[in-house]
Formats: structure tokens, sequence, C-alpha cells
């Protein structure tokens, strides 16, 4: 096991229109989103082989992210904010998963965990506005007559009398990128991550633990953990600082694929956690889980299928490019032919049509079905604590379907693709041609820890007998 090293640290990053200290200004009209998109997206595009060679800290990465706005782009309307909805945040991580896919999963963390507060904080308290420029060794605090104790009867240093951060708001105005993760991974052992209170009158908790986060860790200005006090009961959502001197980050160097998503193991050694930055609670108990706070992990879920989809778009446009070029082939000497036909082997090779044609159709497919999802995900987020029970398990059950046909469309189509452009000029990487094996690499990766033979019984079981899928914030 390596030793941890600490967090090399890096400047806030603010864009042109965002002085420090200063709320950022979004557009009035949200039209503007997909042309920052795109232009960032087509950026990406033209180092994404040379940055996954390379295989660096995505430092860089982010900057461009910041200076695009696009980590601001998911927050609620307020003063000085226009909030896009998640439909649009959505078509941004696709677009930009296109051109690269581990900056896409950056952000797909990004955006799931901007909206901590809102899934595991009170309802009443949801969209309480919160000052967001406080500095970190004073927790900005709002009077609030709620209890201390937890729905486990455990007592909560410094619950009472005390709100949860508006996060997503705080994120736009701080310039923050977040990483992390609530809920332990299934395969961890041990306590996992763990609270003890804090001595004195201030309150809060102290932090401890080691865990290992699929992306963002090793650039992020915040992180957001789920830890229980002493290890059991009732799992606390609270936000830290990684540039404390006893937060320490492990870089993640031997991944196979989403090499630049930031992935690595973070050890958390006697972390001070004040009352305000308690974002809220999951219960031990599912029954009482409402059903908006497990929206939570089927948003991550799907802007991580999002993310997938964009790789699969993205390699079959590159791979369309290289084999039109490939098929033009040199001008005939003497100009066109006589008569305006086109030169022979010009896209008319008919088993290279089949095969495009069976790809296009398994992207549109898995499109479909994830823009089906979305749709449904839109309108439940938009119903928040309203939702009920029966919502949520449809909304699950579509967001299943889009996960699986999208997991296996992304590694279909990448590794069909391996074998269209093998020997075509320009696509060999080692001779500095676009590197294909990086799409079936990152769609692998991605794809790894989705349990595709769970979510398809879970499905059926709908389909069959109506079951509702368990109300767990587990993915």
């Amino acid at each position: 096991m390596s030793t941890p090293r600490k967090s090399p640290k890096r400047p806030a990053v603010r864009t042109a229109s965002a002085p420090a200290g200063r709320a950022v200004d979004r557009p009035a009209d949200d039209e503007i989103w997909p042309r920052v998109t795109r232009e960032l997206a087509d950026d990406l595009a033209v180092d994404a082989l040379v940055r996954d060679r390379a295989g660096k800290a995505p430092f860089d990465e982010v900057a461009r992210l910041q200076e695009a706005g696009l980590p601001a782009l998911l927050t609620a309307p307020g003063p000085s904010r226009r909030g896009a909805d998640w439909r649009a945040a959505c078509a941004v991580v696709r677009e930009i998963s296109a051109a690269d896919s581990s900056v896409g999963e950056l952000l797909a963390h990004h955006y799931a965990l901007s909206w901590s507060s809102r899934f595991f904080g009170p309802a009443h308290d949801a969209h309480a506005p919160r000052a967001a420029s406080a500095p970190e060794d004073r927790a900005p605090a709002t009077e609030d007559p709620g209890p201390a104790t937890g729905t486990d009867g455990a007592h909560r240093p410094g619950a009472a009398h005390l709100r949860p951060l508006a996060l997503d708001a705080c994120t736009a105005e701080e310039h923050w990128l977040l990483a992390g993760g609530v809920e332990p991974p299934r395969t961890a052992t041990g306590p996992g991550l763990v609270l003890t209170p804090a001595e004195g009158s201030g309150g809060g908790w102290i932090l401890d633990g080691r865990r290992a986060f699929a992306s963002g860790v090793t650039v992020a200005d915040r992180l957001v953990v789920g830890a229980r006090p002493g290890g059991t009961g009732d799992l606390l959502v609270v936000l830290v600082d990684p540039a404390h001197p006893g937060v320490f980050t492990d870089a993640g160097t031997d991944r196979v694929g989403q090499r630049l998503a930031g992935a690595g193991t973070v050890t958390f050694d006697h972390v001070p956690v004040p009352p305000g930055h308690v974002l809220g609670v999951l219960p031990h108990d599912e029954h009482a889980v409402a059903p908006f706070t497990t929206l939570a992990p089927l948003a991550l879920r799907l802007l991580l299928t999002q993310v997938g989809l964009g790789i699969a778009e993205g390699a079959l446009a590159e791979a369309r490019d290289i084999s039109r070029a490939d098929q033009a082939g040199p001008a005939p000497a003497g100009g066109p032919a006589a008569d305006g036909a086109a030169p022979a082997g010009a896209g008319d090779d008919p088993y290279l049509l089949l095969a495009y044609g069976e790809l296009a159709t398994a992207a549109h497919a898995a499109a479909a079905v994830v823009e089906r999802a979305t749709d449904a995900l839109a309108r439940g987020l938009h119903a928040e604590w309203s939702l009920t029970p029966e919502e949520r398990a449809d909304i699950s059950v579509l967001v299943a379907a889009a996960e699986t046909v999208t997991g296996r469309a992304a590694v279909h189509i990448t590794t069909r693709i391996l074998e269209l452009v093998d020997g075509t000029a320009g696509a060999d990487s080692r001779g500095g041609g676009p590197g294909f094996d990086r799409f079936w690499r990152n769609a692998r990766a991605l794809t790894a820890p989705t349990r595709a033979d769970h979510r398809l019984r879970d499905i059926g079981d709908h389909y069959l007998n109506g079951t509702h899928a368990r109300l767990t914030l587990l993915a």
C-alpha cells in the first residue's frame, strides 16, 4: 500500500465575469449553455489523447471547466443567479463526455453532490437562503428551533439552531468543484468513515477514516462525504476542506480507463467538521428515508449513464470521420469521373455500411432510453418532497433500463469500432492518430462497477409483479 500523499494546493479558479467574493452572474437565457458546452468540448477533443497518455491530475481540465462556468450551471435560481435544470446538466455531461469522458465523470459527480443539502437536508429547510461565503472557521448559521437529536435518538453536537448549508448556491458563489461520496461502497469493510463529538462548547464533529473515491478527489475544492457517529446509526453528510492538514490524498495511478477522472483514496486524520458543515442526514432505517432523498443515487447513476452515452457517441463520430477520410482516398488524376459518378470505394462498402448502421442504431436506441429516464428524473426532482414511493419506483426502473442499455451499447460500440478502424490510415494511436483504444478503456472502466444482472432483475420484478425497488441509497 502506498503512503498517502498530500493533495497539491492550487489557487482558486475564477471566471472573468465573477470576481472573488461576488456571486456568479448567470446568463439570463439558458440557450447560452449549449454553445458554451460545444466550444469547451471542441477544445477538450483537440488534445484528449495527449492528456490521456500523460495521465496527470486534471488541474488543467478543471480550470477549463471553471473558465466556462459549467460547475455553477446546476444552481438554484436566486438573486444574481439563474439556475439551469437537470435536463440541461445531463446534456452538458453527455457532450463533454463525447470529447473527454474523464472530464464528463468529474462534472457528473460534482453535479450530483451539489444537491446534497437538498437531498439530505430537512424538507422545510431545503431552500432556506444561507450566507455562502462565510470563512471555513466560522460556519454560517441560521436560527432554527429544530431538535438536536437524530432519528435514532443519538445526540448531534451543534445540530440545534442550525440549518444545513445551501450547497448548490455556495458552490456557484465560491467556484468550488465538489468530489466525494455519501454512502460507502458495497465492497467496503470495517467501520468506514467515523465521526466523534468534538470537545468544547462550539460543538461539531471530528472525522477519521479512509475511503476510496471514483472521481475528483485529487483536484476538488471541497469533499462531500458520509460518516457515522461512532461508526453506527444514521449517516451524516458533511462538507470537508481537502486543504486541511489532516486530509491526505493518494491518487489512483493504475487505472485502465478514465485516467483523468481524479480518482484516489482519501485519509481523514482528526479533521474537524463545524456544525454548519453537516449538510444533512441519511437515516439508518430505510423506512424513514423520504422518496426524494433516494433520488440522490439515481441522479448520479443517470449522470454517469450520460457519460457512457457520450463515450459511445464520441467514439462513433471519430470513427466515422476516419472512415470517411480513408474511403474517399486521393482525388483521381484529371479531376472527377466523366460520368459524374463518385470514385470507387467512396463509402460503398456494404459491410462497412452495415456495421455503421448497426452501431448508429445501438446509439440511437440508448439515447432514446436515456432521454426518457432523464425526463422522468427531472419531473421527480421538481416534485421534491411530494414525490411518492410509487413515482420513485417508476423513476428507478427507467434509470436502471437506461443504465443497462447504455452500458452494453457503449462497450459494444467501442469494441466494434476498434475492428472497423484497424489498419485505417490515421487510426494508429502509436503513430499519433486518434487512439480509439481510449474509448474502449473508458467504457470498460465506467461500466465495470455496474451490476447489470441486478438491474435487469429489478426491472423484471417490477414489470412482472409490480414490485417496488427497495428505498435504499446504495446505487
